[in-house]
């Protein structure tokens, strides 16, 4: 399949749902996820809004997405670690690589791993506040 670039709603819909659908089978993220998350099809739509507000700057987006990590982190046992956000980037580059090219790819790239450096921080900065 032609790869083509991250252009609109639909394109940033298909990268979360095909990064998503590797994230529940993959065997270190997949028990966290699909434990915290009951309704698929909403977390997706709310995904997508994250994710088209970062590539387009489409205010969409409502929530606190470091809140609702720290708290998954609490309710695993604080077992959250750098290797879960490792398999996190990795699948989410994988995803991109198949499906698209071009300067907003490398963008969601970017943000995902500036994202995921703060998460990671914030959640171990979390831990030491108990």
């Amino acid at each position: 399949m032609p790869k083509k670039k991250i252009e609109n709603r639909e394109d940033v819909f298909l990268l979360v749902s095909s990064f998503y659908k590797k994230v529940r089978k993959d065997a270190l993220l997949g028990p966290i996820f699909n434990t915290h998350i009951n309704d698929w099809d909403h977390h997706l739509q709310h995904l997508t809004d994250f994710w088209e507000g970062n590539l387009f700057f489409i205010k969409q987006f409502e929530g606190n997405p470091l809140k609702k990590h720290i708290e998954v982190d609490q309710k695993e046992g604080h077992t959250i670690e750098a290797q879960h956000f490792g398999v996190w980037l990795h699948l989410w580059f994988q995803t991109i690589d198949e499906l698209f090219e071009g300067e907003n790819a490398y963008i969601a790239k970017n943000r995902a791993r500036k994202m995921g450096t703060f998460f990671h921080l914030n959640i171990f900065q979390a831990r030491q506040q108990k």
